[in-house]
């Protein structure tokens, strides 16, 4: 589509202009403008169509003529409202975007560049914006120094996030040195600080925890005070610890422990005339032997309990071996002087074979005859007690922070975990931050040997302890730090230290491989009330060896049985144990349900023989086989019904219808089975004797040849233990 304009000039001067031709093109815009050489065309010019609708050739009729005049002024006046509207708009549009040509601006050469569009400055500023920001960027990028802390051991995560550098930069850098990581890998702490380095970081070696600890207790300030003497009570199974015990405080401890016999390390204070004592029940049994031990360290002196009916035995003599191994002085009881075939001198004798010699021998060793029934001598028994710790001269410091050793851990149903613990040094108060071996807390509850709760505990004092985030290790220190990241960052370091330094895989030989892949094992769980009877118990469990069985113990807590336990004892088909603990409910009916028995002992004997008979029943049966006859075969038969039948003589023995036989020939076994049937002057018999002749049938087996011998024999089993 095509449609042409004219173009007249609206001035004074009112001719066409002809030379000038404006075309529109459908879909695009082109304006083609040839300029007169008029002056005219300069001073200015208005749209036109092409056809005229004014011309400048009058005609004679005046009417006429005012018409066209009037129609051309309305049309001019028109057309330059019309300009008027569109330089307006193209005013405003040009804010935005000038788009168009006008045919007025292109006759008044106001033709120029075409500005900027609003999308072009916005992508200008953008970019500007965008330079300036990497500007910034780069200035910033520029690397900070750091100061970075080195553990003993850290992984290539941590050293990664310790520099805020990512840890594929750190894998790529030691790679490039032919070291091959992964991003758990541990590092040694020399590898780490060397990489700090590389990196442009300040490495800052960490101290290890136990050097952390070993500060802290140097820091004590030096106000000493005497302190109670702590006493450990040791000695042989049944010998009277507790009942010496017992007496001191008038209370009746022995009832409370199952059969008699102490399974825990039990603390008490006692009063004697304002003089404090301490004193430390530990176990006889031989399966408390570390417990033993952690007594003796822990102790100031000892009391060693002896029978004067009894004498001295295998636990009396690991206890003096403890208590010097501590260099502790020992007060030995001679107990049960009230019994007829007491013999006190005997008991002295004794224990001059181990060095320990009493006062009356002219030695220095205190040794007190008493008797826990009749009260015989027990003030006597306190008195060298308290003379013994006057020579001592035991202080402490009362003002420090507290620090003490863990004698007991457990989980208690409703107050979570519990620590038994006996304070050394400083006052341990309510609300102290403390660490515990890889454990830590806020001491919630302080409770004494009575009971009682208390709001501070001073040093020598048995107490309870709530408040620790998880059971703690028998024999693990107690430290009271300041503030609860101290304590939460001095168990971490523990825990990370303890990770990093376990002990390597160990290499097994074939030998021992192949006698370990040879060997049966008796899977097991053992939930336990405290971590002491657990650890006495894996110890005893330790010390049962087997060629053909030995004990695994898969998992070893304490706590009440849960339905966890079940599940895993159900998967590992292990037997479960409950040492001093009850099952849940949910427990309990899980087990029942999965046919899984929970062994309940509150007596550490009870489980070491319910193991060994457990351990005994995957032991093979003996056996023991008995040749019971012998035959020669002579001639070989075939009979109808019966098969090949071999004719045989008993040249010892017999042979019955039911016997085991071996087919020999040339020596060899041939073929092992059973006796089918014996036929005698064809009469079918269920035995033939020695010097007899039989036809005798072998089930699935006839293959007989001349001379073969026909050995019967017999098989018993007899059931092992350990």
């Amino acid at each position: 589509m095509e449609k042409k304009l004219k173009l007249t000039i609206s001035g004074k001067t009112k001719k066409p202009l002809k030379n000038i031709d404006v075309n529109k093109f459908s879909g695009k815009r082109s304006v083609v403008i040839e300029k007169s050489n008029s002056k005219l065309a300069k001073r200015g010019s208005s749209f036109l169509p092409k056809k005229p609708i004014f011309e400048s050739k009058f005609k004679s009729n005046t009417s006429d003529f005012e018409k066209r005049k009037l129609a051309e002024q309305r049309a001019t006046k028109r057309l330059k409202d019309e300009s008027n509207v569109k330089d307006k708009k193209l005013k405003i549009g040009t804010k935005k975007r000038e788009v168009k040509l006008t045919v007025s601006r292109a006759l008044s050469d106001e033709i120029e560049a075409r500005e900027r569009s609003l999308a072009s400055v916005r992508r200008a500023r953008e970019k500007e914006n965008k330079n300036q920001n990497k500007d910034q960027n780069n200035e910033n990028l520029k690397q900070i120094k750091r100061d970075i802390n080195i553990p003993e051991a850290i992984t290539v995560r941590e050293l990664a996030n310790r520099m805020a550098e990512q840890s594929s930069n750190v894998i790529k850098y030691l790679f490039g040195m032919g070291v091959t990581v992964t991003i758990n890998q541990t590092l040694a702490a020399d590898t780490a600080e060397y990489l700090v380095k590389e990196f442009g970081h300040n490495p800052i070696r960490e101290e290890k925890a136990e050097e952390i600890i070993q500060k802290i207790k140097a820091s004590r300030t030096e106000n000493l005070k005497n302190r109670p003497p702590i006493v450990t009570v040791m000695g042989h199974v049944d010998h009277g610890k507790t009942s010496v015990l017992d007496a001191l405080r008038s209370a009746n401890v022995v009832s409370g422990e199952f059969g008699g016999i102490t399974q825990h390390i039990g603390a008490y204070q006692i009063d004697n005339e304002g003089n404090k004592l301490t004193f430390i029940d530990t176990p006889g049994h031989a399966a408390f032997t570390e417990m033993r031990a952690r007594g003796s360290k822990l102790t100031d002196l000892v009391v060693l309990v002896v029978a004067a009916d009894d004498g001295v035995k295998p636990q009396t003599v690991e206890s003096i071996k403890h208590a010097k191994a501590a260099n502790v002085p020992i007060v030995v009881a001679i107990n049960k002087c009230d019994l007829p075939e007491a013999d006190p001198q005997k008991i002295k004798n004794q224990l001059l074979e181990h060095e320990l010699i009493a006062e009356d021998l002219s030695g220095d060793t205190l040794m007190v005859e008493i008797s826990t029934k009749t009260k015989k001598n027990l003030d006597k028994l306190i008195e060298s007690i308290t003379l013994q710790a006057e020579i001592l001269d035991l202080k402490t410091d009362y003002e420090s922070k507290a620090t003490g050793i863990v004698l007991e851990s457990k989980i208690d149903v409703g107050r979570g975990p519990v620590a038994n613990i006996i304070v050394t040094t400083g006052m341990l108060r309510k609300g102290d931050f403390f660490v515990s071996g890889l454990k830590w807390g806020k001491v919630r509850a302080i409770i004494n040997d009575k009971g009682q709760n208390i709001g501070e505990a001073s040093p020598s004092t048995p107490v309870e302890i709530l408040g620790i985030n998880g059971a703690s290790k028998a024999g693990d220190d107690f430290i009271v730090l300041e503030t609860e990241k101290d304590a939460k960052t001095l168990s971490e370091n523990r825990a990370q230290e303890k990770k990093e330094n376990k002990n390597p895989l160990s290499l097994t030989t074939q030998e021992s491989a192949f006698s370990k892949n040879l060997s049966k094992e008796l899977n097991m769980i053992i939930k336990s009330d405290v971590h002491g009877s657990s650890e006495a118990i894996k110890n005893a469990i330790s010390q049962i060896t087997h060629d053909e069985v030995r004990p695994k113990i898969i998992l070893a807590d304490i706590g009440m049985v849960t339905e966890t336990d079940v599940t895993l004892a159900k998967a590992s088909n292990a037997i479960l144990i409950a040492f001093n603990v009850k099952p849940s409910k949910e427990a309990k009916k899980l087990a029942e349900n999965e046919k899984i028995k929970i062994s309940s002992y509150n007596i550490i004997y009870e489980v070491l023989d319910y193991i060994k008979k457990k351990m005994s029943g995957l032991l093979a049966p003996d056996l023991q086989e008995n040749i019971t006859g012998t035959a020669q075969i002579l001639e070989i038969f075939k009979v109808s019904g019966a098969g090949k039948v071999a004719g045989s003589k008993v040249t010892d023995g017999e042979i019955n219808s039911t016997s085991d036989v071996r087919i020999i020939r040339d020596g060899s076994i041939i073929y092992t089975g059973k006796v089918s049937s014996i036929f005698r002057e064809k009469n079918q018999v269920k035995q033939v004797s020695g010097g007899q002749e039989c036809g005798i049938t072998v089930k699935d087996y006839v293959d007989f040849q001349k001379n073969d011998t026909i050995e019967a024999f017999s098989v018993t089993s007899t059931e092992r233990s350990i």
